[in-house]
């Protein structure tokens, strides 16, 4: 049996409360999630120490400890990723496969940073939102994307990784410039690519699948009504990559994702213009 630690902001949200029997299930048992550290106790729910006892996982005063007695690595802090880079000193310096979980940096220079700690001590490590994984996106076609129309729920703040991510990876390319747009009510970005691409991406908050509309430069069209299967994918990727020690998304791809969001969040505050990447 291999040891996975838990290295959180607070441990009582939701990736930490699902993921141990995600992984778990996903590697029959070969895989636990047996350590965790929480740096806060959560703002509205259970405290670190409950948490651990109610799951079953031992509670960790230091991120040394987690890091020390496990074999494989996973920072959550999902809706706090200005906190990734703290939490990130100590195992990225490990040199055991460590997954950061989405959003993998508030800003462009920070996802850098982290990168290179990495590289400096040879610490496998990989960041993502599921819908990367889902089943549509996995199973499409290879061939130049022209034009992509994405649209899903949440707030920007947390979720709008989960239509950059798939987006950028259908590219295959750098974005060259955004513009926030939309209502009160629902934002929208425009995204233009490298090769004449561009993608827009709509938030609609509330009451909506993750659903994207897909056309190809041959003109082929493709529709995606809802996005499937991407968490199931996504824990099986990131088994492969702790069993391998091979990242399954290149930094370069992870980078551009983060400077996109960062741009996007700085478009709020100046709507309808373009801003450059």
């Amino acid at each position: 049996m291999k040891k996975i630690g838990f290295i959180d902001y607070y441990l009582d949200e939701w990736h930490a409360n699902n993921y141990p029997d995600m992984i778990k299930n996903a590697t029959n048992g070969e895989m636990i999630v047996t350590h965790a550290y929480g740096k806060i106790d959560a703002p509205k729910g259970r405290t670190n120490q409950d948490w651990c006892r109610e799951m079953g996982i031992t509670h960790c005063q230091t991120i040394e400890q987690v890091v020390e007695e496990c074999d494989y690595l996973i920072v959550l802090s999902p809706d706090n990723p200005e906190m990734h880079e703290e939490l990130c000193q100590i195992p990225l310096r490990s040199g055991k496969p460590t997954y950061v979980d989405k959003t993998f940096a508030p800003t462009k220079e920070i996802a850098i940073r982290l990168f290179d700690l990495a590289e400096k001590f040879n610490t496998p490590m990989y960041s993502s939102s599921a819908l990367r994984f889902s089943k549509e996106i996995m199973e499409l076609e290879a061939g130049e994307v022209d034009f992509i129309t994405s649209v899903g729920p949440g707030r920007i703040e947390n979720y709008l990784i989960h239509q950059v991510e798939p987006m950028v990876a259908l590219m295959d390319c750098s974005a060259t410039s955004l513009m926030f747009t939309g209502t009160e009510r629902t934002a929208c970005i425009l995204i233009n690519f490298e090769g004449d691409k561009q993608g827009t991406i709509s938030m609609l908050v509330d009451g909506c699948e993750f659903s994207s509309f897909i056309r190809y430069k041959s003109g082929k069209t493709v529709v995606v009504p809802a996005a499937s299967e991407y968490f199931e994918r996504f824990i099986s990727n990131m088994v492969d990559f702790f069993r391998s020690g091979r990242p399954n998304v290149a930094r370069e791809q992870t980078i551009e994702i983060i400077n996109i969001l960062e741009k996007a969040n700085l478009s709020r505050k100046a709507p309808n213009t373009w801003i450059n990447m």
